[in-house]
């Protein structure tokens, strides 16, 4: 087998689609020998911040001697990024290797087959096990109490803020959402959060230990924007409550070494591109008070592109006002949304913006080449395809190209 053909099985899988629950991913850990049992772990779930707390923690960990895992979704360009070790995204050898074990183990199972993303779990503690990882930052995919990551008992449970997203299979209320995100609680476990009002009360009665964050300025942010202030804060905590050997100098020291590419990423050139998943109104409100705190009275294009399973008429309407011109795009996903109604959308919300649409990214950049900030948002799957042919955040020429 051969890794484009490893990819293609793995995302073949994903056609027959994403099934909360944990009863299959109980099974397939334990026909691998429950790899989980031999692992310590970082379990952090929320709406929005999830990864950029995971980022900071393993960044950290990995500071201050831990031999640490990382696991996160979805990726940006390569598979690979979605397990690391100290930094070191899995080698394509490893994940045909590890397709090639599993896969005789995915067969006859009493209740239901395994899902892409509980398939691509069960790799990710198989490899970690093998590798003989010391800490995993283990983030969930989607929720909490259902997600294929919470087979799992933590030195930490971390919940990073509540909003509103995936609410066809988390609720329709701040409340619904928390309880599913507190799912992840285990009994006697600490537990470390930012949310606020009513998610903070469904939190609090779920916990025993209970740490709440607030915005603590004790510890520089690595990554730009206000919101990181809140989650350098949450990291921090969960550091200090998973009872590892971690001092002070080694949390700052590691926090100056966190890299998260696609995440508010700021990329000079002319223009200067601005990388950001903002998939949701929490998310697009994050995005816009920063937009408007670094550029003020600058000229900013859009590139965006929403898949439409997400707010994406919020998206549209929170972010629209801040800009000149704006290029709707596809996302390249069957879930992407229509370019057509995300440009109906923004030039209600913004009647004075030049408003077009694009079938790619790459036209759309094209398109909004003019303005001092282009701004390529709405879903990470557009951000990573934005990187990988413009070659966004990397040492590339390619946008010149693109250019010419």
């Amino acid at each position: 087998m051969t890794y484009p053909e490893a990819i293609d099985y793995l995302f073949g899988i994903r056609l027959f689609g994403q099934k909360l629950g944990l009863a299959t991913m109980r099974e397939l850990a334990r026909r691998l020998g429950h790899p989980e049992r031999e692992l310590k772990f970082i379990h952090i779930a929320g709406t929005n911040g999830k990864g950029s707390v995971a980022a900071m923690c393993h960044a950290v960990l990995q500071t201050a001697g831990y031999r640490t895992g990382l696991y996160t979704s979805p990726h940006l360009v390569s598979f690979c990024e979605r397990f690391q070790i100290n930094g070191q995204p899995i080698s394509e050898a490893d994940v045909v290797r590890l397709v090639t074990m599993i896969r005789p183990l995915l067969a006859d199972f009493p209740d239901r087959p395994p899902t892409f993303f509980e398939v691509v779990t069960a790799m990710a503690l198989q490899y970690f096990r093998e590798q003989r990882v010391e800490v995993v930052v283990w983030e969930t995919g989607l929720g909490g109490r259902l997600d294929a990551t919470n087979i799992v008992t933590p030195l930490v449970a971390v919940i990073t803020n509540i909003g509103f997203d995936h609410m066809q299979y988390l609720g329709n209320t701040e409340k619904e959402i928390a309880g599913e995100k507190a799912g992840i609680i285990k009994p006697g476990i600490p537990v470390v959060t930012a949310a606020e009002g009513e998610a903070l009360e469904v939190i609090r009665r779920a916990a025993g230990h209970l740490t709440m964050v607030t915005a603590d300025k004790s510890f520089s942010p690595p990554l730009l924007g206000r919101h990181q202030i809140i989650n350098t804060a949450t990291a921090v905590a969960a550091l200090r409550a998973s009872g590892l050997n971690i001092t002070d100098d080694q949390i700052r020291l590691g926090l100056s070494r966190t890299r998260w590419p696609g995440r508010y990423q700021v990329v000079t050139g002319q223009p200067v591109v601005v990388l950001d998943g903002a998939h949701n109104a929490p998310a697009a409100e994050q995005l816009a008070a920063t937009l408007r705190e670094q550029f003020p009275g600058k000229p900013l294009a859009l590139v965006l592109g929403v898949l439409r399973d997400k707010e994406y008429g919020a998206v549209c309407r929170i972010l629209a006002p801040l800009f000149t011109r704006i290029c709707c795009t596809r996302v390249n996903s069957e879930r992407t949304s229509d370019p057509g109604e995300l440009a109906g959308i923004c030039r209600a919300a913004n009647p004075q913006a030049d408003v077009g649409e694009f079938t790619d990214v790459l036209e759309a950049y094209r398109a909004a080449i003019g303005q001092e900030v282009v701004v390529i948002t709405g879903s990470l799957f557009l951000v990573g395809e934005a990187m990988t042919k413009l070659g966004l955040g990397t040492p590339a020429t390619v946008r010149e190209l693109v250019l010419q």
